[in-house]
Parts: C-alpha cells; structure tokens; sequence
C-alpha cells in the first residue's frame, strides 16, 4: 500500500513527481488518467491523493466526487494551474485540504505531504485508542522472579526480534496481552502500531468486519469504506485474544492471511497485502478444540510455531510480593502492606490471577488509611477454608465453620469500619481485647481473616 496517489496526465512531470517522492521516504504510485486512478483507488488504500485537475479523460474536480465516494478518510491535495484557482476553491469546498498552484517547488510539496501522513498517523492511533482501555507506555514490565515466568520470558525475548507467529497460552488474567505487548515493543516493529482485538468481546456476525474492513456498500449501512484492524495494524503487530472463539469461517481467512499475507474486505475482491505481524492468545486448550471439530488442525500448527505458556498465579506465589508492590505503584499509592496481609494473599489459590490479584489490592488500597492489614484484605474465604480444613465429616463439623466463617465476616467488616482500631472493633463487638486479638490470631492462621 503507497502513501500517495499520484494522477497527472503529463508522463515528465509524473516521472518527476514519483521520483521525488520516492526519494524523500514516500512511496507513491502514479496514474495517467483519471478513471485509470479511479480503479486504483477502489483496490488501494492511500494516505494521500495528489489530483491535477485538468485530466484528459475525467474532470479533476469530478473524480474527487467519486473518490469521495469511495472514502472519506484519504486526504486530497489539489494541483491547479494559476488560471484555474477558483476550480481549486470548489475542490476546497468538496472535501479537499490543501492545493498548490503549478509550477510549485517540490520541496514544498514534500512538507505537506510529511505533514499530512503525520496527520493520518495521529488520526488511525486515535481510532485504536478508542478501542483500548488504557494507553501503554514505554516497555510493558513483566514482574516475577519465578522459574516459570522468567522461562516465558526468555522465550519471548528469543521470539520478539524475529517476524514469527507467536501463541500465547495461559489462564484468563495471567497477562497475555502485557506479553504481547512486550513482544512488539521489543521487535523491529516497535515504532508502528500495535492492534489488540479481544475475538470473544464480539459478535461473530460484526467481527469479520472489524479484522478486515469492509467496501461501500458490502452490505446495509455500510455508505463508505471501513478499515479493518489488520489494515490499522499496517506495518505493526496485530494482537487476536481469545483466538479459540473465532468460528471455522473466520479461521479460514485467518489461516489465509498467515499463509499468503493477503486478505479481502467485505465486499471487494481485490487482495490487499498484510504487512503485519500476528500474535495470538487463549485461554482454552486449542488442541483439544482440534479434537472436537471446533478448531482448524492446519491453523493450529500454524498458530504455534512458537508458544509461551503463561503460569497461572498459584503456581508463582512467591511473585506475590513483587506483584503487591507494583501494584501500588501502579496505583500511586505509599501505602505498604503488612506481611501478615501477604501472608493472606499467598494462602488464596487466584483463580482470577493477576486481574484478581490487581483488584483485591486496588480495593485494601481504598479502604486502608495507612498500612494494608489482613482485614483490609477481601477474599472469598470459603474457597480459602475449604482448602485450610478439608472436607467436612458431619452436620456438627459443618456448623462450626460455618459459624467461624460467619464471625471472621462480622470482624473483618468492623475492623474495617474502625480502620483497624482494635480497641473501637472490641467495643462494638462487644467483647474483650483480649478475646478479640485471640480470634484474630485464630482466624488469619485459618486464612478466615
């Protein structure tokens, strides 16, 4: 895909033009005539199109209609003669941005366009960061001294520098995307875009449209040309989350674009190159949906040329400290956190992972005023007891944790009430000081508390 459409009629100057062009870092491609630019600009997508207004075999001011037709995104810059300068106003006036009276210096020409693909840049990263729910800066840090994640690690720092296909495999909230992320960031591909699309967020019937775009009038609504995610992945990285929910039709197409790096719009039939690298990530074992008919064999392997498997947060518990601690940076908190309260974190199994992890810390964070203690540490305690005591024996047994589960709950609400104020919380409860530092004791070595 060239940055520039160039159509003037006369080959000297066309010559020169895409010369020039060229040798200033844009890639252009020139048309003669304008229904020859026509049928270029249906097939390509263009930053820019450069029209001389007088053409042998379309009015200039004619074919800006249909190209406007075609696309409302491309920026048009008009190329007058002194004595049709009023022509250029009315090409203003439909839609183009700029005109330059012949003879014009090339140079001048050049920093316009510069600026106008720095413009369309901005403008298709506005697009993608409306899509995303936060802007990343600088290198996404993987936290982690374990031997599991540390391994993932080096694999990925192995895989980034190269162009090849990476599956990233893990529990959902183990952090795929912050590995993804890292990957691009640390490839050739690092100063181009970095498209993430979650394909089980949306509907299978829209999705097709949102990956590969669609042409004027594909199907109803659809009044100009849509880009897909891999046209604003251009020359970047695009990032397909929860790849095993894709349906067989859209895998196909997906294969397509990772064997011959081509790809339709809805509705068009010419072949667009996709110059893009792809990393792609699941939560489900993609070779046992192979089994079951629900996943492409061929894309499969295709797909996992180069896996990295993703630990889930139980089994890296001694990373604890080390997530807490990034965490509350990330949240621009000074508060520490006691070490009975990591201790806590460390007895729950994290079915959530890191996501989890993040939003218990988030919520101690809000509710502590100074240190985050156990009590400022909400988990659902029954997961925790039923790993602490073991199956239950009988209806007596029973209702003893039950009733143990039921007290820690009243305490841990008081405590938090009080701001951990154990005399406050004593006096509420409406026992000692002495009975309560007991059974906060007894409770945390249970992970009630």
């Amino acid at each position: 895909m060239a940055d520039v459409l160039i159509v003037e009629d006369k080959v000297s100057f066309g010559e020169m033009l895409k010369s020039s062009l060229e040798d200033a870092g844009i890639s252009a491609l020139w048309a003669k005539k304008g229904r020859e630019a026509l049928q270029t600009f249906k097939k390509e997508k263009f930053d820019i199109a450069l029209i001389d207004l007088k053409l042998p075999d379309i009015d200039g001011i004619d074919l800006l209609r249909e190209f406007k037709k075609f696309d409302t995104d491309t920026k048009f810059v008009i190329m007058t003669a002194f004595g049709t300068i009023e022509r250029a106003v009315t090409a203003m006036k439909l839609g183009a941005c700029d005109f330059l009276t012949k003879p014009f210096d090339v140079e001048d020409l050049i920093t316009l366009l510069n600026k106008l693909i720095e413009e369309r840049k901005q403008y298709y990263e506005n697009i993608l960061l409306r899509d995303e729910t936060e802007k990343i800066h600088g290198l996404p840090t993987i936290i982690g001294t374990s031997e599991s994640i540390q391994r993932a690690a080096q694999l990925l720092q192995k895989a980034a520098p190269t162009d090849t296909t990476v599956l990233i495999l893990g529990e959902s909230g183990t952090g795929k995307e912050i590995f993804a992320r890292a990957c691009h960031k640390l490839s050739a591909r690092k100063e181009n875009p970095f498209v993430p699309i979650n394909c089980a967020a949306i509907p299978h019937d829209l999705l097709e449209n949102e990956l590969f775009g669609s042409e004027r009038g594909a199907f109803t609504g659809a009044i100009t040309r849509k880009l897909g995610k891999f046209e604003l992945a251009k020359k970047g990285t695009i990032f397909l989350d929860e790849i095993g929910d894709l349906d067989l039709n859209l895998q196909a197409k997906i294969l397509r674009v990772l064997q011959e790096k081509t790809f339709e719009r809805l509705g068009g039939t010419i072949s667009i190159k996709a110059d893009v690298r792809v990393i792609a990530a699941s939560n489900q074992d993609l070779a046992a949906l192979v089994k079951l008919n629900k996943f492409r064999e061929d894309l499969y392997y295709r797909l996992s040329v180069f896996p990295v498997i993703l630990p889930p947060l139980r089994e890296r518990k001694d990373d604890i400290t080390l997530l807490v601690e990034h965490i509350l940076k990330k949240l621009n908190s000074n508060k520490e956190i006691s070490k009975e309260a990591l201790n806590k974190l460390k007895t729950y199994d994290w079915p959530g992972n890191i996501r989890e992890l993040e939003n218990t810390i988030e919520r101690a964070n809000i509710i502590a005023t100074d240190m985050i203690q156990t009590h400022h540490v909400l988990l659902p305690e029954g997961k925790m007891a039923e790993r602490r005591y073991g199956p239950v024996k009988d209806l007596k047994e029973a209702a003893a944790r039950g009733r143990e589960r039921a007290e820690a709950e009243v305490m841990r609400r008081i405590l938090a009430e009080v701001d951990g104020n154990k005399s406050e919380a004593a006096r509420r409860l409406k026992v000692s000081y002495k009975t309560l530092l007991n059974r906060i004791k007894k409770y945390q070595k249970k992970g009630l508390l």
